[in-house]
């Protein structure tokens, strides 16, 4: 076979994070990462949007297309055309000629036979091409996997932030209550004359304050919940029931493997997908550079013919009537201008492009990884001092509402505590939801969340009814993962 062979690029990468946490184990992270936040409404959602998610069907279908378009490249093995052929014309003849033949003028000829012709696979074009579509298939099982592996990692993450803006309102309400029970406050210091209206104004300035903050807060928690929607392949406003009652933002485990940086490597799909389209180019260099040579073929007829003449027709399935061909072409284009010659390097041109797209993939593969851990520990680190000084805010509000119903600080400092308060509630809030964030990128990053689908059709049962009352698939639909068993035991 012309053309080169494919060798794995050689990327350098590091034999362990440089963010090192006692928190984090240097061990495989589990396949089905999600169910370590003991969650059940969450396991439920992602494995809903497994089943259900459309752009994962799409990516499930790719895989199929890919299979089909396999097969026709086995096909070009064999011979190209085969045709069938069966027809007659009315032939005018001559006076003089259908006297010395004894035909009728004109008379009627017809024919029935098999024509074939095989280009040989010389210069290995036709199993070059193989080799491109079969690396092209495993590369779209690559793609799928990635896509579940975003799927899960993004039900996750709006499963999160769900939780975390159900916090913020319940937060809020309850804010809501203590600054109610200081407007009443500030409202019977005027009605006794211990105080002026100014008080009262402020503590009701900062009520309604809390209270617009209420629909703002609900409007992005009803954006969430459609999205999430739109990820579990249903239409907006059908997931509350699987949500159920207002929730907690999920806990995070007290320990996560992380595992080294070979091993995402090895476990990305979308790293493993990006060396295989490498793959696949380098094999149509390959199909590109067979056009400089010859090619040979051969070709074959065989049939019948008979006539139709003078009320009588012949037999055209007797010996007389056998009529056949068999021989040998080549074809060799040599006056190509160029245009062979470019189309190599055309696809030289683009193999070169996905060998650095490739090492890209894996530079940005490490840097997720990378981000994520220092998200996350900077986040539980964080977490730690933010939950002081939620304790101390909440002392702080206490304080300073006793000491204003003594008269002994003006209602500045009680509005003051309240802010503080309401203000550290919520960052506490945000810092726990993207702790939760940063987790879920991690497992994302380290390329988990596929391993659970193995050996399951990558199309739902509905849709392969659906296809096969259209088209005959074969076993393309229930088993299309014969190919990638072969090709990783």
């Amino acid at each position: 076979m012309v053309g080169p062979d494919f060798k794995r690029p050689n990327v350098e990468v590091p034999s362990h994070w440089t963010k090192t946490d006692p928190r984090f184990v240097d061990e495989r992270a589990q396949a089905d990462w999600w169910k370590s936040f003991n969650d059940p409404v969450l396991d439920a959602l992602i494995d809903r949007a497994y089943h259900q998610n459309l752009s994962l069907q799409i990516a499930g279908l790719r895989v199929v297309e890919a299979r089909a378009q396999l097969g026709i490249s086995k096909g070009m093995l064999w011979p190209q055309v085969q045709e069938l052929y069966a027809g007659g014309a009315v032939t005018s003849l001559t006076q003089q000629q259908a006297t010395a033949l004894k035909l009728d003028r004109p008379f009627v000829g017809y024919q029935v036979g098999f024509d074939a012709v095989w280009e040989l696979d010389f210069w290995g074009k036709y199993r070059r091409g193989i080799q491109a579509d079969s690396s092209a298939l495993l590369g779209s099982i690559g793609d799928y996997y990635y896509a579940l592996v975003s799927l899960t990692a993004e039900v996750a993450r709006t499963y999160a932030i769900i939780r975390t803006y159900e916090e913020l309102i319940d937060e809020a309400n309850d804010n809501v209550k203590v600054q109610q029970d200081a407007v009443h406050i500030a409202e019977s210091r005027l009605r006794n004359g211990a105080t002026s209206e100014l008080d009262v104004t402020q503590a009701t300035t900062l009520l309604e304050s809390t209270r617009a903050s209420v629909p703002r807060l609900e409007a992005v928690l009803e954006q969430a919940r459609n999205a999430m929607a739109t990820l579990l392949g249903q239409t907006p406003g059908t997931v509350t029931a699987m949500l159920g009652a207002p929730g907690k933002i999920p806990a995070t485990p007290a320990k996560v493997a992380v595992s080294v940086p070979a091993e995402m490597l090895r476990r990305r799909p979308d790293v493993r997908a990006a060396e295989l389209y490498a793959a696949a180019q380098c094999s149509r260099i390959g199909v590109a550079k067979a056009d400089l040579y010859p090619s040979f073929s051969i070709l074959g007829s065989i049939g019948f013919a008979g006539v139709y003449s003078n009320g009588t027709a012949a037999n055209p399935f007797s010996a007389d009537g056998l009529i056949y061909s068999l021989g040998p072409q080549i074809n060799w284009p040599f006056f190509q201008y160029g245009r062979v010659t470019n189309n190599v390097r055309v696809q030289d041109a683009r193999f070169q492009q996905l060998l650095v797209g490739y090492r890209n993939t894996v530079l940005k593969a490490a840097q997720e990884v990378e981000d994520a851990m220092s998200g996350y520990v900077d986040g539980l680190d964080s977490a730690v001092f933010q939950e002081r000084a939620v304790t101390n805010a909440k002392r702080s509000v206490e304080i300073s509402m006793k000491s204003y119903q003594e008269g002994a600080v003006d209602y500045q400092r009680v509005l003051d505590a309240e802010r503080s308060l309401l203000q550290e509630e919520n960052t506490l809030t945000q810092t726990r939801s993207a702790i939760v964030t940063s987790l879920v990128a991690l497992y994302k990053a380290l390329g988990g969340g596929w391993e659970f689908s193995l050996g399951k059709p990558f199309i739902p049962a509905a849709m392969q009814h659906e296809m096969k009352e259209r088209t005959s698939w074969g076993d393309m639909l229930t088993d299309p993962q014969s190919v990638e068993k072969k090709k990783h035991p």
